[in-house]
């Protein structure tokens, strides 16, 4: 018989020996035994690890998995049994600590015990699909302490007893509360759902059922909404401290609708205090915690839409059609300029720039806007007593800024091409007259509306400006062509393009003759440098001295 041959014989017959001897499995599960016992009763100190994986690894080796783990079950059923007996004697604030002491306990144990038996949990335990010795050790707990009689709804009521008095103003064991909570979800999210959250929730739905419908009474708008925010923001933290993470929506659609969505309309309404309240007083502190909470619920910002829309359109209405005011066409675009300023503001600082308040804000404007057919005159009588007298001294940004908000309502009429009618005749007047302040602002606004309308739309008022430069240039050729009138009556000529000019019935005008020679000089002198050309003498449109 060869060696390797006689090695294989040995070790077979040992390893039958070994199998056939009865109190083998008896023995070493003994052992095992005794140590699980220790480890429960905090003496575990004394055992040797590796010896007691040695016995675990051998028993499964040889057959006795079943045995091994029936075991466990049996001995970590027994010692949860007395710890349970422990944890429902503890009175007072003192069930907690003990659950949580416990608890503690178990899992330190649980650790010990998983490393001992590590060899059946990776081969044994799969091959039989039974649950791993982590897994089991957390059933046993949930089923004998979690779901005891006497420990179960004990323990709901207690957790719910705690957060009722953190929310009335008492100061809990946050600590202690998150150990438990985590607890739940350590043994299975169902757990900590069935057994506190939903309970919880419906617990706080009633909470806040009740609170809200006393705030209601109690409180204006303002300080209900600052109520309210308070408690949302308290059961944000209540969950960032002690409860699942997944519990802060659930948790804030209870406050959402409990404090929010069952009291919107009244909120919004509410007499004194409420919305249009809010916006004649611009609190926009308080306005802004409206449109934070109410956007948390389905319809909220609709709600406040609507009711700042038609606020905005009743007094936009009353402002256009208000007789005193029609009599200042300044003053009357000066309001229109400073509602819009105010809702700009609004938007800006309390409704984060929400296009669809934007756009609710820009329909009302050019509803109202155009019920008085006169605001487009209204509009280019405002810019001309800007451009005459109103933006002297005025520093270049500003007259921007002033001419951006002008071109802002500009942009609401309906019928821009009377604006452009009126504005071509204000505009004559003041460069005929040299009456404007600024070239630059008048170039300016016109640029703006080039922008706003096209090319066509501005083409007749840049060729106004043509007109006055090439005036200018001619008049300086004329001048020179004739020295000899620097001594007699001056003569200064604007030369405008037909059709470029509003038009006006001429009026016959007999002029001096000193005048009527220096008239017909610059015909000559004009019509000399350009063949073609007509002149007709538009004097109503002119001064005199």
């Amino acid at each position: 018989m060869s060696n390797q041959k006689k090695r294989i014989f040995q070790i077979e017959a040992f390893k039958n020996r070994v199998v056939v001897d009865p109190k083998y499995a008896e023995k070493t599960w003994k052992i095992l035994e005794h140590a699980i016992h220790e480890i429960y009763n905090h003496n575990a100190s004394g055992l040797s690890f590796e010896e007691l994986y040695r016995n675990a690894y051998n028993m499964v080796l040889h057959k006795f998995g079943e045995k091994l783990y029936s075991g466990l079950v049996t001995t970590m059923t027994a010692h949860l049994k007395e710890i349970s007996k422990s944890i429902e004697a503890a009175q007072g604030d003192l069930f907690l600590e003990e659950l949580n002491r416990k608890w503690n306990d178990h899992n330190k144990a649980l650790q010990m015990i998983r490393d001992i038996l590590m060899y059946m949990d990776r081969t044994y335990i799969p091959n039989t699909h039974k649950t791993p010795v982590h897994e089991l050790g957390l059933s046993l707990w949930r089923d004998i302490i979690i779901h005891s009689g006497k420990i179960q709804s004990r323990l709901l009521s207690t957790l719910l007893e705690l957060v009722h008095r953190e929310r009335t103003g008492e100061v809990i064991d946050r600590g202690l509360m998150r150990n438990i909570v985590k607890m739940l979800m350590d043994l299975g999210s169902s757990v900590y759902q069935e057994d506190f959250e939903k309970p919880f929730l419906e617990v706080s739905a009633e909470f806040y059922r009740r609170e809200s419908q006393k705030f209601i009474e109690c409180y204006d708008c303002g300080d209900y909404l600052k109520k309210a925010e308070i408690r949302l923001n308290e059961e944000i933290e209540r969950v960032t401290h002690y409860l699942d993470a997944k519990s802060e929506g659930k948790i804030t659609n209870v406050v959402e609708k409990e404090m929010i969505a069952n009291h919107m309309m009244r909120l919004v309404h509410m007499e004194n205090s409420g919305l249009v309240n809010m916006l004649l007083n611009d609190k926009h502190g308080d306005l802004g915690r409206m449109y934070n909470l109410f956007r948390r619920v389905p319809n909220g910002l609709a709600m406040i839409r609507d009711v700042m829309t038609s606020h905005l359109r009743e007094t936009g209405k009353q402002l256009v059609t208000d007789a005193e005011r029609l009599k200042d066409p300044v003053e009357y675009v000066q309001r229109l300029l400073d509602e819009k300023e105010k809702y700009d503001g609004i938007i800006s600082l309390a409704f984060s720039n929400d296009k669809t308040f934007q756009n609710a804000l820009n329909s009302s404007f050019e509803y109202f806007i155009n019920l008085n057919s006169r605001s487009p005159e209204f509009i280019s009588l405002f810019v001309d007593d800007k451009l005459r007298k109103g933006l002297k001294g005025v520093s270049e940004e500003d007259v921007e800024i002033i001419l951006d908000k002008v071109m802002m309502i500009f942009c609401y009429l309906q019928e821009k091409d009377v604006f452009e009618k009126y504005y071509k005749q204000h505009l004559a007047k003041r460069l005929l007259s040299g009456k404007t302040v600024s070239d630059d602002a008048e170039r300016s606004l016109i640029v703006k509306l080039k922008t706003a309308c096209g090319y066509q739309y501005t083409s007749k008022l840049e060729g106004m400006f043509t007109d006055m430069k090439t005036s200018q240039d001619t008049m300086q050729g004329f001048c020179s062509s004739h020295p000899e009138l620097t001594d007699g009556p001056t003569l200064v000529v604007q030369v405008l393009t037909t059709g470029s000019w509003p038009t006006q019935p001429s009026i016959t005008c007999h002029l001096p003759f000193e005048m009527s020679a220096l008239c017909e000089k610059f015909r000559s002198y004009y019509l000399g440098i350009h063949t073609g050309r007509r002149l007709s003498w538009q004097t109503n449109m002119g001064t005199a001295d």
